[in-house]
């Protein structure tokens, strides 16, 4: 079993859409499923530990000092948001789960403004039970430091911005702790921040996230695909003001946002963030939309957010440098490099019913086909209609 310590182990990016759903589509619900990309094979009784998990989550609740951070570090979200979550609990019957030999089920599914917390602390619960019960043998706690000294010192050579991004594929949430506390000391100035609120809180640094997939794809559903970017769009900007203001790029692929990415837009949103696809191309097309609207591109940024490693970083910023900026967002490669194979696990949104009794299948194109998520009838029907 694992045992989550605070209700702010979780991304950033869950919070701020949880608060603009609840402003925007109180009424809305949705489906989620679990997907293993790389065909895990998780021992007999895994399914029952994870139960006792997700169990243990419904006494999570905030503390003071919890409360007090979040309204002093986290303007953005609204006092009456943040009463809101001081009340909020963990339902753990809105999470089903199953198991078949080694092949493991997940659903979540209840009102969209509830069952939006549930999709990292459930992947960090499923990854770090994972290699508690298979016992994979790992490398020493001072080589994990002296690796993460490394990657930090390889960053600041190259002036590359840095957030680490690796709550739901970490080994441990001992070993995020590890990293998180070696980064604040050694990783600076190129270390940013965390996209992990507990950690944010416990090491003072910068919570970081805007919005995931599944925001562009609820509006895919509720309002038909051709919409669906520039209604998500706008909805954020409406709540937001002008903060958050980094937009995600593929949910339909990135060829359609650039073609919805209009002059306002541009001029309102700070950058955009890449998240599959050939990453070089991606900024090489930013850099031409900024341009073809007579927008500096370097007064903008890219986060870049895909499997990304010491490697990568240093062939991006090269490729950049001079022309925009970026910041990288880097996720196992931080918090899962420790001798083992990270799962390849993720959870989406499926279904949506924005209103009345209609549940809607909802789709993730990506730029990457392996990436692609929904029924294969609907992906070629949106193919079709967006023209990609």
């Amino acid at each position: 079993m694992v045992t989550l310590k605070s209700i702010l182990d979780n991304d950033f990016y869950k919070f701020t859409m949880q608060h603009a759903v609840i402003k925007l589509f109180p009424r809305a619900k949705v489906e989620y499923q679990f997907f293993d990309r790389g065909e895990t094979k998780f021992p007999e009784g895994f399914s029952i530990e994870l139960k006792k998990s997700i169990s243990r989550m419904a006494g999570l609740s905030l503390t003071p000092d919890e409360v007090s951070f979040l309204k002093e570090r986290c303007r953005c979200l609204s006092p009456p948001y943040i009463d809101f979550l001081e009340g909020y609990r963990f339902d753990p019957d809105e999470v089903s789960m199953a198991q078949k030999r080694s092949k493991l089920t997940i659903q979540v599914k209840g009102y969209w403004y509830r069952a939006i917390l549930w999709e990292v602390p459930i992947l960090s619960i499923v990854s770090e039970l994972y290699f508690k019960m298979t016992g994979h043998k790992i490398i020493t706690q001072e080589e994990i430091i002296d690796g993460v000294k490394k990657k930090a010192a390889g960053y600041n050579a190259i002036d590359a911005r840095v957030v680490e991004f690796g709550t739901r594929r970490r080994y441990s949430f001992e070993n995020q702790d590890v990293i998180l506390r070696e980064l604040t000391k050694t990783g600076r100035p190129s270390f940013l921040g965390t996209s992990n609120l507990h950690f944010a809180m416990k090491y003072r640094l910068t919570p970081i996230g805007t919005h995931a997939h599944e925001w562009f794809m609820f509006h895919g559903a509720k309002y038909g695909c051709k919409m669906a970017n520039s209604l998500a769009l706008k909805n954020w900007a409406d709540v937001y003001q002008g903060d958050l203001g980094i937009a995600l790029s593929d949910t339909f692929t990135s060829k359609v946002f650039f073609r919805d990415f209009d002059k306002q837009f541009s001029k309102i949103f700070d950058g955009v963030r890449q998240d599959s696809g050939d990453p070089f191309a991606f900024a090489d097309k930013a850099i031409a939309h900024y341009l073809g609207l007579g927008i500096e591109p370097n007064s903008k940024t890219i986060v870049f957010s895909d499997e990304l490693n010491p490697v990568k970083v240093k062939k991006l910023v090269s490729h950049c440098k001079g022309k925009i900026k970026t910041v990288f967002g880097i996720g196992t490669n931080f918090t899962n490099d420790v001798g083992v194979c990270p799962l390849k696990i993720v959870i989406k949104m499926t279904k949506a019913k924005p209103e009345g009794n209609n549940w809607i299948s909802v789709v993730k194109l990506s730029d990457s086909s392996g990436k692609f998520a929904g029924d294969p009838d609907l992906i070629r029907m949106f193919e079709n209609v967006l023209n990609v």
